[in-house]
């Protein structure tokens, strides 16, 4: 059987409030955002940063609830700065048919915030 990936989980438009370049790496999301988005910690994502154009790979923390904390650590540190606009993305392989009829987490969080919006 044909698998594909897909787009499972995206928080889209959160502003970092840190970049800890002392850190072993990853980026670290509020808890609230990973539940909404059903992100796991650990789990690969992408990072677009809307702000500067700059794309990468790293995986996730969980950050403390209802902080609002996006941070980017480590390496990843360098490629944006506090304030910056970020989509984060992930990705599920599955067999075709299924994709077809499949439908991704997607968060629309305030940007001023990093927080859900009702």
């Amino acid at each position: 059987m044909m698998q594909i990936e897909v787009l499972k989980s995206k928080i889209h438009r959160v502003t970092i409030t840190e970049a800890n370049l002392n850190y072993v790496g990853s980026i670290t999301i509020d808890e609230e955002l990973m539940e909404a988005a059903n992100l796991i910690e650990g789990e690969r994502v992408q990072i677009w940063n809307v702000t500067n154009g700059e794309r990468l790979d790293t995986y996730v923390i969980r950050g403390r609830r209802g902080s609002g904390a996006i941070c980017l650590n480590g390496a990843a540190a360098r490629k944006a700065q506090v304030g910056d606009v970020l989509i984060i993305a992930s990705y599920a392989r599955m067999e075709f048919e299924e994709a077809k009829t499949f439908r991704p987490w997607v968060v629309f969080p305030d940007t001023a915030t990093n927080r859900l919006v009702e």
